[in-house]
């Protein structure tokens, strides 16, 4: 898979369609601005916003509310972007109406799916400014993955890999090799030409969004909204636009945050963006896996730990102090993340020096994701203490890969949870 390099952030580039589900998703992604390498924000249409919304200033008064809070946001972690420097990384991509091609005429229908048929071919379409940056940051010598997110159409993208394939033929495989692609749906012909005339783009499809983070889904919300986001906690969270959380396009930043397990490095590892599986008979297609035989589970095991984490950084927007706000554990891991193993081998783990940056008393729990791992059935972990563990490799002759999930949890207000995935290698 995409290697990313150690201790550097995803590079992400956001491709939004201005629905208001995307300026409820745009307040939360601003507050985690500071975990990514941002590339680019880029305006776009898609077969439900078939003109886009960039002419209207939605998009400009949030980063104006950001800036006001930007003051206080950076007493919690000093690496949150200006604004101007977020304003610098925003651009205006494809929102012509035409370009949504048969897509368009098909009032009635669900958004496309992998394998369907290629309905246009943007070769004579103009470069937008979305476009050329896309090209301009995959032309980068940066070997590092880069994550295009696709909360609306993806006809920018489109336009910028035929454009890397005619004009720079010498760097195109480079280039497009780089990209994760997360779409939520294929929300014009984009996927269906990119898979198919660009596969070696890594094309994530994201269905499950749809009954965990979109309409009318965690309508309990609605008290969390007003109390939470919308009063008392600046202007930022005073512009979430929706009465309770409906964010269907969150998931594809949350594959990208650094919660510690691991999401964007292999869409089959799962974590707060979701978990992947190849679809046969692609190169490079995911489609959403099933935890316990639910394709839901992958995306709604974390929402509450998610929502927790949200409300922490709406209080860091009004807190003046850092002791104001609560904050994660910082986890001390012994061991290494990676480790080769012998069946029958003697795992020991352990998180001994894990604290609390507030004091906040904290509760370690050990998990083995299963169904992330290549490694059939379960192992059984036994506690030495309240932050150590072991477990025996089963013997045998398998091999394959064992996901252990070390969940830090502290009781402040809200309770927020940091992770560390260990991944054990089992080779006879």
């Amino acid at each position: 898979m995409h290697a990313q390099t150690k201790g550097k952030k995803p590079r992400v580039i956001v491709m939004t369609d201005g629905e208001v589900d995307d300026h409820s998703s745009m307040v939360r992604f601003l507050l985690y601005i500071c975990d990514i390498d941002l590339q680019a924000v880029i305006e776009t249409n898609s077969c439900y916003q078939k003109n886009g919304h960039s002419k209207e200033p939605w998009y400009e008064r949030q980063l104006d509310a950001y800036e006001k809070v930007y003051p206080n946001l950076i007493k919690h972690n000093s690496e949150y972007p200006t604004a101007d420097e977020i304003r610098s990384k925003s651009f205006v991509g494809d929102e012509d109406i035409s370009h949504l091609s048969n897509v368009v005429s098909r009032e009635e229908r669900e958004a496309q799916k992998p394998g369907e048929r290629v309905q246009y071919m943007p070769d004579k379409w103009p470069n937008t400014p979305g476009s050329d940056r896309i090209v301009e940051v995959l032309l980068n010598k940066d070997p590092s993955p880069v994550y295009i997110q696709a909360w609306g159409g993806g006809n920018t993208a489109s336009k910028a890999f035929y454009k890397l394939k005619t004009e720079y033929p010498k760097e195109y495989e480079r280039a497009v090799s780089k990209v994760v692609m997360y779409n939520i749906w294929y929300q014009d012909d984009a996927g269906n030409y990119i898979e198919t005339y660009h596969p070696k783009v890594t094309m994530l499809y994201s269905d499950a969004f749809n009954k965990t983070w979109a309409y009318r889904i965690q309508t309990t919300t609605n008290t969390f909204i007003t109390k939470e986001v919308k009063t008392n906690h600046g202007p930022l969270g005073a512009l979430y636009p929706q009465d309770y959380i409906s964010e269907g396009d969150s998931p594809s930043f949350m594959y990208t945050m650094n919660t510690g397990l691991r999401n964007y490095e292999n869409p089959s590892y799962g974590g707060w963006g979701g978990r992947f599986e190849k679809l046969p008979n692609f190169a490079n297609v995911y489609a959403d896996a099933k935890d316990d035989g639910d394709v839901l589970i992958p995306l709604k095991r974390w929402v509450n730990q998610v929502n927790n984490n949200f409300e922490a950084r709406l209080d860091w927007c009004v807190a003046e102090k850092y002791s104001d706000a609560n904050h994660t554990p910082v986890i001390k891991l012994t061991s290494k993340t990676e480790i080769t193993a012998k069946p029958g081998k003697i795992i020991k783990l352990s998180a001994k020096g894990t604290i609390d940056p507030d004091g906040n008393k904290i509760t370690v729990k050990w998990w083995q994701y299963k169904e992330a791992g290549t490694y059939d059935g379960l192992v059984r972990i036994m506690s030495e203490s309240y932050d150590k563990m072991y477990f025996i490799v089963p013997k045998g002759k398998k091999e394959g890969t064992i996901h252990i999930i070390l969940e830090v949890t502290d009781n402040g207000l809200p309770a927020l949870v940091s992770y560390k995935r260990i991944i054990i290698k089992v080779k006879p």
